[in-house]
């Protein structure tokens, strides 16, 4: 077994202080977020039941974690109200508007340019 290994399986959480395994090796019946998600589910307020960790080069920790949730305690996920449904369609299109000509760009406006593409470069508009 690599050290790596031992100090990522931790499954009565002496260590970590939660029920800890390695990467791609989590019991059956737990979830991350993103794969509860995809299920349809969220966690619905339960406490983390596990985590799993990596090592990692780019935390300072020197690994990665992620947090999983007991698929059986997950709930159904809620849907879009009307209203949620309309207050994303006007901030999609606050983002889509250029804010010195005042029209619908068509496309969300990048944040490095802060304007539309011909407002941001009048001088290439012209010479097309």
């Amino acid at each position: 077994m690599s050290p790596t290994f031992g100090q990522c399986y931790d499954p009565t959480g002496a260590t970590w202080g939660t029920p800890t395994y390695p990467w791609r090796l989590a019991p059956d019946g737990m979830a991350t977020r993103r794969q509860l998600r995809a299920k349809g589910l969220r966690p619905g307020g339960q406490p983390v039941a596990a985590q799993i960790m990596r090592r990692s080069r780019r935390r300072k920790t020197g690994y990665a974690v992620a947090y999983l949730y007991r698929v059986d305690l997950a709930k159904p996920v809620r849907p879009m109200t009307p209203a949620k449904w309309a207050a994303h369609a006007a901030a999609m299109l606050a983002r889509r508007t250029c804010p010195l000509c005042r029209t619908d760009a068509g496309y969300v406006i990048p944040p490095t340019l802060g304007s539309c593409v011909p407002c941001a470069y009048p001088e290439e508009q012209r010479a097309a």
